[in-house]
C-alpha cells in the first residue's frame, strides 16, 4: 500500500466515522432526550428543523468530501469532477451557516418570551459559524487554482 492510498484510506475512514457518529448517532440521540426531557413541548420544532437541514447538507458535504478523496485516488484531483466536488462542498457550507444562523435567531427570540438564557447554545452556534466559514474560505482557496488550471488546461 503507497502512501497515497493509505492516507486517503485513513481520510476516508474519518470521514465516515465523522458522519456516523453526528447524523446517525449525536443528532437522534439528543432528539430523543430532548423528547423525554419535555414532552408535548411544540417550541422545539423550529429547532429539530434547523438541525435535520444541518445534519442532511453536513452529509451531503461529507460525501462530496469522499468523492473528492475517491478522485485524488485514482489521480484525477486536477479535473472537472473535482471542481464540482468543491463546489458543492461550498454550497453545503453556506446552507450550514443558513441553518445555524436559523437556529440562533430563534434561540435569541425564544430567550426574549420565556427569560430563558441562551447564551451557552448562541456561543456555540457562533463557534459553528466561525469553523464553517474558515472550512468555507479553504475550499474557496482550493477552488481557485483548480478553476484557473481548468481552463488553462488544452481541451482533448
Amino acid at each position: 500500500m503507497n502512501v497515497k492510498l493509505g492516507s486517503t484510506f485513513f481520510l476516508k475512514a474519518v470521514v465516515c466515522l465523522i458522519g456516523i457518529a453526528v447524523c446517525i448517532y449525536w443528532l437522534p440521540e439528543a432528539a430523543r432526550r430532548d423528547a423525554i426531557v419535555r414532552p408535548g413541548d411544540y417550541s422545539l420544532y423550529p429547532l429539530l428543523v434547523c438541525a435535520y437541514g444541518l445534519c442532511i447538507t453536513f452529509s451531503v458535504a461529507l460525501y462530496q468530501v469522499f468523492k473528492l478523496l475517491t478522485y485524488i485516488e485514482k489521480n484525477n484531483a486536477f479535473s472537472e469532477l473535482s471542481l464540482q466536488s468543491l463546489k458543492v462542498i461550498k454550497k453545503c457550507a453556506f446552507s450550514v451557516l443558513f441553518f445555524i444562523l436559523l437556529a440562533i435567531v430563534y434561540l435569541r427570540v425564544r430567550a426574549q418570551f420565556t427569560g430563558d438564557d441562551a447564551a451557552g447554545p448562541i456561543s456555540l452556534g457562533l463557534m459553528g459559524i466561525l469553523a464553517t466559514s474558515i472550512i468555507t474560505a479553504i475550499v474557496d482557496t482550493l477552488q481557485k487554482p483548480l478553476r484557473s488550471f481548468l481552463e488553462l488546461k488544452p481541451q482533448e
